[in-house]
């Protein structure tokens, strides 16, 4: 590295993609105060600007350390751009700046500031636990902070002015919450410049996004186009009226609100029109929109995308996201900050990320600060992490700004729990504001099905036997609980018509090819068409999916998910009668755990003989009251871990890697695999194309978006076995599942041998 030993303290280095020589480095100095600067006026947002700055100025003073200098210069290979990257196998510097924290300001205010810069690389770390946790860094620190200090630092840069401690801080179970917020302003602050000097082209590509205000003027006038364009009907009368609500309630305080409407009356874009309207009325800074599955996260982002633009929605979910092991220069570059004023994800992306310590997790928490969150389906939110997420719900609204919207057909019980002696079991959501003033009188106006329970709650129906009975029906959708059986059953089901089978193995592109055949195929029939359609699916369609077919068929299930089967029925109100919704009880009950047992609980509603109006608000109240007595809705201590502890030996603890690792919204992690499907017409399929480019440059965002729509989320123990036998490989730090390997109908496929129970639920 000639030309490189007399330049003084160095953050980061460079070096041309074609004449191999290497860019003017990044001065650390430098760095220090620009990361002190942005870190501020993102924490100004939640008054937290001059702990904002500390943390700036402080987070890499371990990189002034004389080791650290001589292995930036001497690292070879590709390894050279990524020295900064911090890992046990190079020279680490983000301690230093943690003991600085603290002998700045002794007591909680310099460990506040510790944890943020201990975790900017690695996460924030747990207190205690072993070598990575904080207390044991702290104590081993001794050479890398008395080898910083020995360098020429300016005095300016080792002093700052300790802030007030704000009012959550001030709180035993919101400081932790407070501090992820704080922890995500130096993130990101440090990723964008490091960004400015690895990749300045990309700073010019920033801002370009439509603003709030905009995106609220091409709304409404898009919506009042449509109304008046859509056909006088009933239920059209009735969605406009519900959008007319959703506006006038917009102009209410901010807060936690409701929306519950049955599937079929238009939430989705009333609720988005709230949101809208509440921004402009409240100065809110962004709206994200929440959905509960992968699987049609791109519906409802194309949505948002046909009224507002293409470019007008962020689409993110966690299905690639990078594993933290193969983090390096450009994968943190890619990383997400939700910098955008309309961002569509999942409940698992959001509330993960909440919870997180991990940096690239961590990095977009304070772009949540003044916006309004709605949640899609938000009894889909699980039992098992209800106290942890209605408490950092209730966190997020009283001190940061938050307005959540529940969106949902069947409200859940996030309400107050107390048991038979009055004790507080659960605090809850407290005071939530429903924006439909009648939502029993709505659900009543918008039935437009018949609900068909099992006379005998203990008789079973094979496969075969349902094959049978979906013979003599020339259009329906059935809906069953695991893919194997959706598998299943589509290869037992007649072929003297169209048989289409959805399930959340096939990647997202495939799902919307088929989806839109289907569509098709239901529109030739409304033209006179009697070629029979049969669809077979998992429950991934229930959640939003827009499709309408006159017989549906379920395998029990919870009643909140009978109830999302029952909108894809009858959807328009076209039919002469209701619709039909015939639920049945396959041979096997959905997998133990959480869907189990809301399938036993609607079994035990049923043979006590009150579910005579199954989707009736009392039949849901009845139905959630005695799920949520099945289990504990903090299963996992979430809470017990971010509680902050203090004594004589360790005034600030707090678990917050614990507690990241412990919040799993899906039982069995989920690996994101890139998958070789080939949409219609195309040669070749085009993630070879988009693969190669990231191997060129892995920082690339809009090819990780591309990839998004070829991926599929597989069980992390499903994922080692076809790892293991040679049907997934990496490349481009993904993992790419072989073409053998995926079906032109079902997708990702394996030896029956290797399907575990958990892998085929949705």
């Amino acid at each position: 590295m000639t030309g490189m030993n007399n330049l003084g303290y160095v953050a980061h280095v460079k070096q041309d993609d074609y004449a191999g020589d290497w860019h003017e480095p990044h001065r650390l100095e430098e760095h220090l105060r620009k990361v002190a600067k942005l870190s501020a006026s993102k924490a100004g947002t939640f008054q937290s600007s001059g702990w904002g700055m500390a943390a700036g100025l402080w987070h890499d003073l371990g990189k002034y350390r004389g080791a650290f200098q001589k292995y930036i210069r001497d690292a070879s290979g590709y390894e050279r751009e990524n020295a900064h990257v911090e890992s046990p196998q190079r020279v680490t510097h983000s301690t230093a700046g943690a003991v600085h924290a603290i002998n700045q300001w002794p007591s909680v205010p310099g460990y506040v500031t510790a944890y943020l810069i201990a975790g900017h690389h690695a996460g924030l770390p747990d207190w205690s636990g072993g070598r990575g946790s904080l207390q044991f860094r702290l104590r081993e620190s001794g050479p890398e902070y008395s080898e910083a200090m020995e360098a020429a630092i300016p005095k300016d840069l080792l002093t700052a002015h300790q802030p007030d401690i704000p009012e959550p801080a001030r709180n035993t179970d919101s400081i932790g919450l407070w501090m992820r917020l704080l922890f995500s302003c130096l993130v990101d602050a440090d990723f964008l410049d490091t960004e400015s000097y690895m990749a300045p082209e990309r700073v010019n590509q920033r801002g370009r996004l439509p603003r709030l205000p905009d995106l609220h003027s091409v709304f409404f006038e898009r919506m009042n186009e449509l109304q008046k364009a859509a056909e006088d009907t009933p239920l059209n009368r009735t969605r406009k009226s519900i959008f007319d609500a959703c506006q006038r309630s917009a102009a209410e305080s901010p807060g936690i609100f409701s929306l519950t409407v049955p599937t079929g009356g238009g939430k989705t874009l009333a609720s988005l029109g709230f949101a809208l309207e509440h921004a402009r009325k409240h100065g809110k800074s962004r709206v994200i929109y929440a959905i509960p599955f992968t699987s049609i996260i791109e519906q409802n982002a194309g949505v948002f995308r046909q009224v507002l633009g293409e470019e007008a929605v962020l689409e993110h979910h966690s299905s690639l996201d990078v594993d933290p092991s193969l983090e390096s220069a450009g994968s943190r570059l890619a990383a997400e900050n939700w910098d955008a004023p309309l961002i569509v994800t999942t409940n698992v992306q959001l509330f993960e990320s909440l919870f997180a310590s991990r940096t690239s997790r961590c990095r977009k928490l304070h772009n949540l600060v003044n916006s309004i969150v709605v949640l899609d389906e938000a009894q889909q939110i699980p039992r098992d992490f209800h106290e942890p997420i209605t408490r950092v719900m209730r966190q997020m609204s009283e001190h940061f700004g938050v307005t959540w919207v529940l969106c949902t057909a069947t409200q859940p019980d996030l309400g107050k729990q107390v048991d038979a002696f009055g004790s507080v079991l659960h605090t809850g959501l407290g005071n939530i504001r429903e924006i439909i003033q009648k939502p029993a009188a709505l659900a009543s106006q918008l039935k437009r099905v018949s609900i068909e329970m099992p006379s005998d709650p203990d008789e079973k129906l094979s496969w075969e036997g349902l094959s049978h009975q979906l013979a003599e029906e020339d259009c329906v959708l059935v809906v069953v609980n695991k893919r194997q059986d959706a598998r299943t059953l589509y290869e037992l089901l007649p072929q003297n018509g169209d048989t289409y089978h959805l399930s959340a193995n096939m990647c997202a592109e495939h799902r919307s090819q088929v989806l839109a055949e289907i569509r098709h195929k239901l529109s030739e029939r409304k033209t006179g068409s009697d070629r029979p359609l049969r669809v077979v699916s998992t429950q991934l369609i229930e959640a939003g999916v827009d499709v309408d077919f006159p017989v549906v068929y379920r395998a029990i299930a919870g009643l909140d998910s009978i109830a999302q089967a029952a909108g894809r029925c009858n959807r328009e109100g076209r039919l002469p009668n209701n619709g039909r919704v015939v639920v049945f009880q396959p041979e096997q009950l959905p997998p133990p755990g959480f869907l189990r047992q809301a399938a036993q609980v609607t079994l035990k509603l049923l043979r006590s003989g009150q579910l005579n109006d199954p989707l009736s608000p009392q039949a849901i109240q009845a139905f959630f009251s005695d799920l949520n007595t099945q289990g504990d809705r903090d299963k996992h201590g979430i809470c017990r871990l971010l509680k902050a502890e203090s004594s004589s030996d360790a005034p600030l603890a707090i678990q917050f890697r614990a507690a990241a690792e412990k919040f799993r919204l899906i039982d069995d992690k989920g690996v994101g695999v890139v998958v070789p499907f080939r949409p219609e017409g195309a040669e070749e399929p085009p993630v070879d194309q988009w693969l190669s480019m990231l191997e060129q440059d892995g920082s690339q965002k809009w090819v990780h978006r591309k990839l998004q729509r070829y991926s599929v989320t597989l069980p992390e123990s499903l994922a080692k076995q076809l790892h293991g036998m040679g049907a997934i490989y990496e490349r481009a730090g993904k993992f790419v599942v072989e073409s053998s390997h995926y079906h032109p109908v079902w997708g990702v496929q394996a030896p029956d041998s290797l399907i575990p129970a958990e892998s085929t639920v949705i």
